[in-house]
């Protein structure tokens, strides 16, 4: 009994609650660092100065590495994020310079959402950073809130996509009208923003078409109109010239001068005279399997992400419980 008593570094009280003061061949506990790794011995609890790990506290670095697969997923995490992040922020700063350059934070025409690409670019790209620089710092510091955050956001984009697809499947006859009174929507609006002015001449380029049923729809706007009084009357726009290219590098923006006064035989040598409607109807048939596999692309790296994530959160739960073995209790 006398022996324990002095190799015990520790104050011991019996049941009463009485103190023993501490032996002549105890150590001194007021120069014991702080804070210290306890080992308990066959003496009872000792301190090890000079043991291999030293004490830590609760939000320190850890004193033990992941395991192999956890690194992996850890940085095929951080690799997978950081590739996502930097196309996102260069569509953020494109955005933010087509908005300094038109200094304008966007339009509405014919409903409430505004339609400046630069602004859907703005904020598309600030939301996908984001969700990645969480991604990103989560894996590398090993953040479980950090990579929880990153979790939800993705179960919530899943969500919201499965949403949508449904919807898309559902309403397709509806959302064709739609997309048909868009087009004839912008033919009306074309002077009326540059932006739109911009995507309609990219789709009539793109698709060799003129209008939305014909190129005769742009009777609808009030500068080609015939009835106008501009110089316009009676024209249509260059991207809905069949050769709007002089030598093949300029473009020769009076191309459409008076078509809409020749008959559809002559008005045929000059602009495309079907409609983009029939034409964008006939693509998306074609490209419905392409655009279902890039859906199904994104779909599949989001899942693939949130599995990864989950690995790595029940690995840092696991790691997290060695140290706490390791440490024992203080």
């Amino acid at each position: 009994m006398m022996e324990e008593e002095e190799y015990s570094p520790l104050l011991s009280q019996d049941t009463a609650g009485r103190e023993h003061p501490l032996t002549r061949n105890s150590p001194p506990t007021a120069n014991i660092p702080c804070p210290a790794l306890w080992e308990k011995g066959a003496w009872g609890c000792r301190c090890c100065p000079g043991a291999k790990h030293q004490a830590w506290s609760e939000g320190q670095a850890s004193s033990l590495p992941l395991s192999t697969g956890g690194s992996c997923v850890k940085y095929l995490i951080f690799l997978s994020n950081f590739l996502f992040s930097l196309p996102a922020l260069l569509a953020l700063a494109a955005g933010l310079w087509g908005l300094a350059v038109k200094r304008s934070q966007g339009s509405s025409w014919g409903g409430p959402l505004p339609t400046d690409p630069m602004l859907v670019l703005v904020l598309g790209g600030l939301v996908v950073s984001m969700v990645s620089l969480c991604g990103c710092l989560g894996a590398f510091c090993e953040n479980s809130c950090l990579l929880h955050c990153y979790c939800g956001v993705v179960l919530f984009c899943l969500a919201l996509e499965a949403l949508a697809g449904s919807l898309v499947v559902t309403l397709w006859n509806p959302l064709q009208g739609s997309l048909k009174y868009t087009l004839h929507a912008a033919i009306t609006h074309y002077w009326d923003d540059p932006d739109l002015h911009f995507l309609l001449d990219q789709v009539q380029l793109g698709l060799q078409c003129c209008g939305a049923g014909s190129y005769q729809d742009w009777q609808e706007n009030q500068y080609f109109n015939c009835s106008s009084p501009g110089v316009q009357a009676c024209s249509l726009p260059a991207s809905c010239c069949i050769n709007s290219q002089e030598d093949g590098a300029v473009v020769n923006t009076q191309c459409g001068l008076g078509a809409l006064h020749l008959d559809q035989n002559a008005a045929g040598q000059v602009v495309f005279l079907q409609g983009c409607w029939p034409v964008l109807q006939e693509w998306l048939r074609g490209n419905v399997g392409a655009i279902g596999g890039c859906a199904v692309t994104v779909v599949v790296i989001q899942g693939t992400e949130l599995l990864l994530s989950a690995c790595l959160l029940r690995a840092l739960a696991v790691h997290k419980a060695a140290e706490d073995t390791e440490r024992g209790p203080l």
